[in-house]
């Protein structure tokens, strides 16, 4: 259970912070220099213009939304093995804003008929005026089309380890979707309907169930009605896990996902998402806290951990300038503490508006403990706010970061596993900032972004940053041309490059998820660099190999495999014809034909030279040799990588198997492939054990069309004796004989779906990831 004790809240002491926006001699947290930022292509147009305060947000799965006034821009970032050309690989989909106007309700309906009457023609302007502009409350105001905000959740909460997407509208529609197959959308449930049938059961009443004392003829009981179901802004909280009593008095783990959602009143309603989603009705009422801020901003999690103590809120900013945070109760989650009492950030009502506000977890390199500093943009000024635990309490420092731009801060943006902060202004400029810690200060290195040429003189309207913060996608008009206003305005989505190639390399090997989907970022930047240079970068192969010699990771196998698949890709000569065309059988020899010629010869010279710096000048190498070299070297990383995967899948079976039985793994035939390699003492035992179990029983595997047994002679794919071909899937090594299986983002490898008479061992094995380059299966 978790108990009401915080620490209590200690004064901060003045002047022990510092705050630099200029580099000062002997600063030692000073970064390194760093290279201009590359404008990568393509850049991406919008078919309908920018909408929301906020419209660029990107998912820890690499999906940037933007949204517009037509729909939910959605653009995947893939590293495509299966393609040479080094510009960004972008699978785009959308989510479409409903053709159907949508009105907020309350009821009873004749008194709000009346209400609407009534103040139509109020003889005090000031309440008559309020209520004729109001888009809510006055249907007669054509309400606004197009999206207002859009959030993604963690990891792990779609289907196949994806995440959440939540749209709100222009026009307080809130909804959840779902990424159910590749490119679609599934919309799963309907909060603002959801939340209206709630308040309506409970006759809007508040979180003290007092029913309300004025009718909807009082203007503020009215306005009160609508803004309580008026959503903001919304929040997901990490992931929870949590203890489920059973009837028998048994626990199980469940695991759940909150959002929170901020309304125009300042309330904040809190849904509860249990994992894995529910195919109906997903979302469920956890909470309401009345925050009590007037003229709310934004919201975001605030989560602190010092040792196994752990505490949570929701931080909330206003329009007027107050800052604060409220206090949720995570009761049923093991280790949380609740905070007893609001914690005040900033108490000003300076009328400046509080937007984009960011949590940085810190670690105290003096103390050595957990701080966590929380960073907002307030008109062209950055607030921050240092938050620690010590013996005496919690102390709260807060300050602003002033003269780092000329016009208002449209975003800012955290990595996931980097300790930098950036921001953007109208204007496209972008700041660096690096906080460090000393022991009696807070110090902001400040580092200048060099804009594009391509994007000078364009207004820019918001920005975002990939999660291990290799790309920055900034969507902008289309500025000048032939310094005129364009007649049309257009918008365009670009991407710059926050880190080089040689920087992004050791990120990747040494990431702490060790998933190469996770730094799909990190590795499009390796990709693009092996691309234009037709070559391993040396510093990466030999830290690669030596990582391999000290540790055999899986991993690391996937990203050698990863790097001589793209070299593979960049060594490969185009083809010149057109496949469509037929081939002449003529003799005769056109210029056309010439041209193709030189150009192949001038193709293979360039692959010749680069086997040649390959071979570092010594004996050379044809080009043929050297592509069956890097052919060689993929089939052997694949060839490792299912040896060890058909280990794990036997493992598996021996654990979960008390006696012989027919399952949908052919067990067997793994035993038989991995048997040709005398040399593999791990094989060699596990084959033992399992042999004992099955007691000389086989289990062979038939064709579904002939019957005829299927010999497993190729991990791949399996072939009958009367030549029927079916592929095999890569994490049950079972032969597909459907026509509906599962494939992986980069179409490596296919996987079949679960039955309903699997048993959980089998169907917790086929919600692995692809086992070649660690992609969802889809």
């Amino acid at each position: 259970m978790a108990a009401d004790t915080p620490p209590e809240s200690a004064p901060p002491e003045p002047g022990n912070v510092v705050i630099k926006t200029e580099p000062e001699d002997g600063d030692d947290f000073l970064p390194a220099p760093r290279e201009a930022p590359v404008k990568r292509e393509p850049a991406v147009p919008l078919q309908s213009p920018v909408s929301g305060l906020q419209p660029l947000s990107w998912s820890l799965d690499h999906r940037l939304a933007v949204c517009t006034s037509s729909a939910l821009a959605v653009m995947e970032l893939r590293c495509d093995v299966q393609s040479s050309k080094q510009e960004l690989s972008l699978h785009r989909t959308h989510v479409p804003v409903p053709s159907e106007a949508h009105r907020l309700r309350v009821e009873p309906s004749a008194e709000l008929a009346l209400a609407r009457e009534k103040f139509s023609l109020y003889p005090d302007p000031m309440v008559r005026q309020a209520f004729l502009a109001d888009t809510v409350m006055n249907p007669s105001v054509r309400a606004h089309k197009g999206m207002k905000y859009a959030c993604w959740s963690p990891l792990g909460c779609g289907e196949s380890g994806r995440c959440l997407l939540a749209c709100l509208t222009l026009d307080n529609r809130l909804t959840v979707h779902s990424s159910h197959g590749h490119l679609e959308w599934k919309a799963l449930v309907n909060l603002t309907q959801k939340y209206g049938e709630r308040l309506k059961e409970r006759r809007y009443a508040r979180k003290d169930d007092k029913p309300p004392e004025a009718n909807l003829l009082d203007y503020a009981e009215l306005q009160r009605r609508f803004r309580m179901q008026t959503p903001l802004r919304m929040a997901w909280s990490r992931i929870y896990a949590t203890k489920k009593v059973q009837p028998d008095n048994s626990c199980v783990d469940e695991e759940m996902v909150l959002l929170a959602v901020l309304m125009e009143n300042g309330d904040l309603v809190l849904w509860k998402f249990m994992l894995p989603l529910a195919h109906k009705d997903p979302a469920a009422f956890y909470d309401l806290i009345e925050s009590g801020v007037s003229r709310p901003s934004d919201v975001a999690w605030w989560e602190y951990e010092n040792g196994p103590r752990r505490m949570g809120g929701l931080v909330v900013g206003s329009e007027v300038g107050p800052i604060k945070i409220l206090p949720v109760s995570l009761s049923k989650v093991k280790g949380y503490f609740t905070v007893r009492h609001p914690i005040v950030l900033w108490k000003e009502c300076d009328e400046i508006a509080v937007d984009n506000i960011r949590v940085v977890p810190l670690t105290h390199p003096v103390h050595k403990s957990s701080c966590s500093l929380i960073v907002a943009s307030r008109g062209c000024y950055v607030f921050w706010s240092l938050l620690s635990v010590s013996p005496a309490g919690l102390s709260v420092q807060n300050s602003h970061i002033a003269g780092l731009h000329s016009l208002p801060v449209l975003s800012l943006a955290v990595p996931q596993h980097e300790l930098a902060i950036y921001s953007c202004s109208m204007d496209g400029r972008i700041k660096r900032l690096t906080p460090a810690l000393t022991e009696s200060s807070v110090t902001f290195g400040t580092e200048d972004a060099v804009q594009p040429e391509t994007l000078a003189g364009r207004r820019v309207h918001g920005m975002a940053v990939s999660c291990n913060g290799a790309y920055a996608a900034l969507v902008s008009t289309q500025g000048m041309v032939g310094g005129f206003h364009p007649i049309n305005r257009s918008y365009q989505v670009h991407f710059l490059t926050l880190k080089t190639p040689e920087a992004a390399a050791p990120l990747l090997l040494r990431s702490p998820e060790q998933n190469l989907h996770n730094a799909t970022d990190l590795l499009d930047l390796v990709r693009w660099q092996v691309l234009k240079s037709k070559r391993v970068p040396a510093a990466l192969q030999e830290e690669l190999d030596r990582k391999l010699l000290e540790e055999d990771s899986p991993y690391l196998w996937r990203v050698k495999l990863f790097v001589a698949r793209v070299l593979q890709q960049s060594l490969k000569v185009p083809s010149t014809e057109d496949k469509w065309r037929p081939r002449q059988r003529e003799t005769k020899v056109l210029v056309q034909d010439l041209k193709e010629e030189e150009e192949e010869v001038a193709m293979e010279k360039d692959a010749a030279e680069v086997v040649e710096l390959e071979s570092g000048g010594g004996v050379e190498k044809k080009p043929e040799d050297y592509r069956a070299e890097v052919q060689t070297l993929i089939n052997a990383a694949e060839m490792h990588l299912m040896r060890e995967n058909m280990k794990k899948v036997l493992g598996v079976v021996y654990l979960n198997t008390w006696l012989p039985q027919n399952t949908c793994i052919p067990t067997c035939g793994l035993m038989d492939y991995l048997s040709r390699d005398p040399d593999d003492r791990d094989s060699e035992v596990l084959i033992g054990h399992i042999k004992k179990k099955l007691n000389k029983q086989t289990f062979p595997e038939r064709c579904s069309l002939c019957q005829a047994p299927l010999p497993f002679t190729d991990c791949k794919q399996a072939v009958c004796e009367n030549g029927h071909v079916w592929l095999r899937c890569v994490l049950s090594y079972q032969a597909c004989q459907t026509l509906t299986f599962r494939r992986c983002l980069l179409q490596d490898c296919i996987a079949r779906l679960p039955e309903p008479e699997d048993p959980e061992w089998i169907k917790k094995l086929l919600k692995a990831p692809c086992l070649l380059c660690d992609s969802p299966m889809i």
